[in-house]
């Protein structure tokens, strides 16, 4: 037993330094335009970057999965009038996504309904990877390009020594290893 528990607590930590190497720490522009981008909410920056990509031509629609009952395209079309004019031509919003799951169940619903094929992902660096294992299995048939957002405070380099970056990775990634899991058993069915 104390043998089986030390292998289970070895492969937790090094599937842990694995998942840390996974996150990303740099991005770049989409190599090429796909049809459409998708912003999971729940932190600074995301969304401003998926309006900067949506208006310098890399998708021709967004999705903003995740928005809070009481926020409506126009008060953030107010709030970041820099993009404004695209709320009314290229911008859906989603109220109904309350986790990450619900984000994927919600984009592939709006996907489809578009006929979309390939899809810009941008969410936090730190929750990428958990993001594309719950896209993927719903829309296994669409392209899927990664564009992590860096959060400033955020410091993988040194995790270790700052408790709040320990804290959201050692959380994140144990949701990832649970989606993980949860793909492996939907495959195996």
């Amino acid at each position: 037993f104390m043998f089986l528990f030390g292998f289970f607590v070895a492969l937790l930590i090094g599937g842990f330094y694995l998942f840390i190497e996974k996150i990303p720490d740099s991005r770049a522009l989409p190599a090429e335009k796909s049809d459409a981008i998708v912003v999971l909410t729940g932190g600074a920056a995301r969304i401003e970057d998926a309006l900067a990509l949506l208006r310098d031509g890399h998708a021709e629609r967004l999705l903003i999965t995740g928005v809070h009952p009481s926020t409506s395209k126009r008060i953030l079309a107010d709030k970041l009038s820099e993009f404004s004019a695209l709320f009314d031509c290229c911008v859906d919003i989603d109220h109904r996504a309350l986790n990450t799951v619900g984000n994927a169940v919600e984009t592939g619903l709006w996907a489809r309904a578009r006929n979309v094929r390939s899809l810009i992902i941008v969410t936090s660096s730190y929750h990428m990877p958990r993001s594309l294992v719950e896209l993927e299995q719903v829309v296994p048939d669409i392209r899927l390009t990664a564009y992590p957002v860096m959060p400033e405070n955020l410091r993988i380099d040194s995790w270790w020594v700052h408790p709040g970056t320990a804290n959201l990775l050692l959380s994140e990634y144990l949701k990832y290893v649970a989606s993980l899991v949860k793909r492996t058993l939907a495959d195996a069915v």
